[in-house]
């Protein structure tokens, strides 16, 4: 059984939704998911899991958080080559960068060494039904990913 970290930062409580429905995806699997808001946790307790999903909100013209800036500097002092991980966010098609703060993220990661294992989730505002089952299916495909990691 995976054990997984969602590490997200939310400012008007959408993309900690998402948060939340992916959690319920992943522990439909059997798999163990640990919630952090990004300003409550260091980049070095990913290495206490077997997998993480990052979420951050878009705001301006497509930026990162600041409190996800400062994670994502501590992640660069780790050695997360080969982890596995996915992103998703929350945003505003009004902007000319949609979700850009997504985009950002999981290329950090892949310029890391990350294996992003599934295309990132991007929800505008907070989701709606269709879209919270969206979420959850996210959630319990990324922890199926991982079955096979843990037998030799």
């Amino acid at each position: 059984m995976s054990k997984i970290v969602i590490v997200y930062a939310s400012l008007t409580g959408n993309t900690e939704e998402m948060a939340e429905l992916i959690a319920e995806g992943v522990r439909s699997t059997g798999a163990t998911a640990d919630l952090k808001m990004v300003e409550d946790c260091n980049a070095i307790c990913l290495l206490e899991y077997d997998a993480y999903l990052l979420g951050a909100y878009t705001w301006g013209d497509g930026e990162i958080p600041d409190e996800f800036e400062d994670f994502l500097d501590e992640m660069k002092e780790l050695d997360l080559q080969g982890t596995r991980s996915t992103v998703f966010g929350s945003g505003d098609t009004t902007y000319r960068l949609y979700c850009g703060a997504v985009d950002e993220v999981e290329q950090r990661l892949k310029d890391s060494g990350v294996v992003v294992v599934q295309e990132s989730l991007k929800v505008e505002y907070g989701p709606s039904g269709e879209e919270k089952v969206l979420c959850r299916e996210f959630g319990a495909n990324f922890a199926k990913s991982l079955e096979g990691l843990h037998q030799a």
